[in-house]
């Protein structure tokens, strides 16, 4: 499939799929006309890069973890070494942090939205 369509099945821009190949993310063969064109796994190997960008991680760490998950589930594959273990643990440990925080953020807005709004009814 070339870049468009690949662009409109994933949601991705064509410029961040250029962006994935260019990190060594996602691989396309080129036409004799220059033309990207991409196997269908392209889709679930695309999803798999959104998910662990939106879990924060960078494509350094993405480039690093790819080889070693199935792009259609994200299990691990038979390449998965106990490194990838650790690094992945490394990151769970790291969101959760960051869950904790925001829920520590969230309270205290809570809080304010709530004197706010006993004050603003008790004038």
């Amino acid at each position: 499939m070339r870049i468009g369509e690949l662009a409109r099945r994933t949601g991705v821009s064509e410029r961040s799929l250029r962006y994935y190949e260019q990190q060594g993310l996602l691989a396309a063969d080129r036409t004799p006309g220059g033309q990207r064109e991409y196997p269908e796994r392209a889709v679930d190997r695309v999803i798999r890069i959104q998910e662990l960008f939106a879990a924060g991680l960078h494509s350094k760490k993405i480039a690093q973890l790819l080889p070693c998950m199935r792009d259609a589930d994200g299990g691990p594959s038979e390449i998965a070494t106990p490194q990838l273990v650790a690094d992945l643990a490394a990151e769970r440990d790291r969101i959760d942090r960051m869950m904790t925080e925001l829920a520590n953020s969230r309270g205290v807005l809570d809080e304010v939205i709530k004197a706010a709004h006993q004050e603003s009814a008790n004038p």
